[in-house]
């Protein structure tokens, strides 16, 4: 019987990464079906708690060739409630660290198979531990190649940044990133908004550390960010001004990497409601309305919302409906299990019986991927997570580019400024007093762009569509992203 090829991946505890780095893995597995190799996964995954329900629904639906682990759990009691979300995500990383090496260590000691380590980000520590072990590891890269840009660049950023003072969010003119869209400063991560927090400095660590990894495995495509690729894709800085080039991880596109249709999300009684109701609309007709899993609205954005979608006259399917908060992370780490026994209470009084014909509303989660690929779904009003994005593309569903935290931010801008496969809602420069809301009015409008199509919204959506044909055209069995991927894991299955 032919040798197993052991890889192992090491992830976060937060449900979006999890979801990301498991497709990959279930992506990674199915290869083996043209029998030139045979790969098992192990995925080792640190834990705040109990896993939340998300996560273990799908676990559960994994193929048996790929095992989770969920390690102990560790505890951040001791830091300040307030901590910034990527800094919690990297200290229970870190914790968890002297569990990951032993976790390792015992792997490669019961298998002389493993070919690979695969690290996300945030579990960039791990790649030290590959070091150690004398084993090749990979940067699994959950977001756009503009992200992957930015973070090569970090440095000559910061460079800069520090002879001029000041912070990105205040320069008068937009940031060039290699082989991007130049982007505003106030549309770079939260985590670069402040020079002098924490967040930025383990940002600045995590990006000095990705020369460790052999190479970068990024979920995106050549059709997409075919400039942000190529920039580092022989693992070289772009040359400039004739100054020398720095070595970097060589850059593997294996996307788009979404989440597929599970036949365990039609088991939900609120699920198969949801979708019935979509069947009874007309094709191109609704908006889908979403927030990802951990996203929220603040109480007076929760009103324009409402109002806005409203006003517009569409029909609407609104999920993960939350009550508000001010922080726009807040749901990103909770289970969100138990709500109030009324849990749509918040929204503006009236709003449900007055929408109810063409609206439906729903507070728990829905089955997004399902959703995007239905006939009747005509535009997606969205935070612009990643995994969202690309989920979207892979249907060809245009965008309502609406970002919260983290990179959404810059993702919006690239699908608005660079690829123009999304509009932007824009807050009022009349009402000074407004803390960044956006207005029912502007939202109506940017849902009639799309929906109705006028002149820019069918240009979005003509783009959208080649997108889509694009993203097909990658996962093809010769396609680009299945040939890079292929050819991986060929390369590790003969390192054994």
């Amino acid at each position: 019987m032919e040798a197993i090829t052991e890889i192992a991946v090491v992830t976060v505890p937060a449900y979006s990464h999890q979801a990301s780095i498991l497709e990959f893995c279930k992506r990674l597995v199915r290869l083996q079906n043209d029998g030139h190799f045979h790969l098992h996964v192990t995925c080792f995954i640190p834990t705040l708690g109990s896993p939340p329900s998300a996560s273990m629904a799908l676990i559960q639906s994994l193929p048996s060739s790929i095992t989770c682990a969920f390690l102990p759990p560790v505890s951040l009691h001791d830091q300040p409630k307030d901590l910034p979300l990527e800094v919690q995500l990297q200290l229970a990383v870190s914790r968890s660290m002297p569990l990951v090496r032993e976790a390792l260590k015992s792997l490669a000691g019961s298998s002389s198979n493993l070919a690979a380590i695969v690290a996300e980000p945030l579990t960039i520590e791990a790649l030290e531990i590959a070091k150690e072990l004398n084993i090749i590891s990979y940067l699994y890269f959950p977001c756009s190649a503009m992200m992957l840009s930015l973070c090569f660049y970090a440095e000559k950023l910061n460079q800069k940044m520090v002879s001029c003072g000041g912070e990105f969010r205040d320069l008068p003119v937009a940031i060039e990133i290699p082989g991007c869209v130049p982007v505003s400063g106030k549309d770079l991560p939260d985590n670069l908004q402040d020079r002098s927090s924490l967040s930025y400095e383990h940002f600045l660590q995590r990006c000095q550390s990705y020369h460790l990894a052999e190479g970068i495995l990024l979920n995106s495509f050549q059709e997409m960010e075919a400039g942000a690729i190529k920039a580092w894709q022989h693992g070289e800085e772009p040359s400039v001004n004739g100054e020398s080039r720095k070595r970097y991880p060589s850059v593997h596109a294996i996307g788009p990497i979404i989440k597929t249709r599970s036949s365990t999300e039609t088991n939900q009684p609120e699920w198969d409601t949801c979708l019935r109701w979509l069947d009874k609309q007309p094709p191109n007709s609704v908006l889908f309305v979403s927030f990802g899993s951990g996203g929220r609205l603040s109480q007076a954005q929760i009103n324009e919302l409402a109002l806005g979608l409203e006003l517009s006259g569409q029909r609407i399917l609104w999920v993960n409906v939350k009550s508000p908060v001010e922080k726009a992370s807040a749901s990103y780490l909770r289970d969100n299990k138990n709500e109030e026994e009324d849990p749509l209470h918040f929204l503006p009084l009236g709003f449900l019986e007055r929408t109810k014909d063409r609206c439906f509303v729903m507070a728990s989660w829905a089955p997004q991927v399902q959703i995007l690929g239905h006939s009747s779904i005509g535009g997606f009003l969205s935070h612009c997570g990643w995994n969202s994005i690309l989920e979207s593309i892979v249907e060809g569903v245009p965008i309502i580019a609406w970002p919260l935290f983290a990179e959404q931010r810059t993702n919006a801008a690239m699908l608005d400024d660079g690829l123009k496969v999304a509009i932007r809602p824009r807050v009022s420069d009349n009402n000074s007093n407004n803390n960044g809301i956006v207005e029912k009015e502007e939202i109506s409008r940017v849902i009639k762009c799309i929906m109705e199509g006028d002149e820019e919204g069918e240009e979005i959506r003509r783009r959208m569509k080649q997108l889509k044909d694009a993203a097909a055209c990658a996962l093809m069995k010769d396609g680009s992203s299945t040939k890079t991927l292929s050819n991986l894991a060929l390369k590790w299955s003969r390192n054994m």
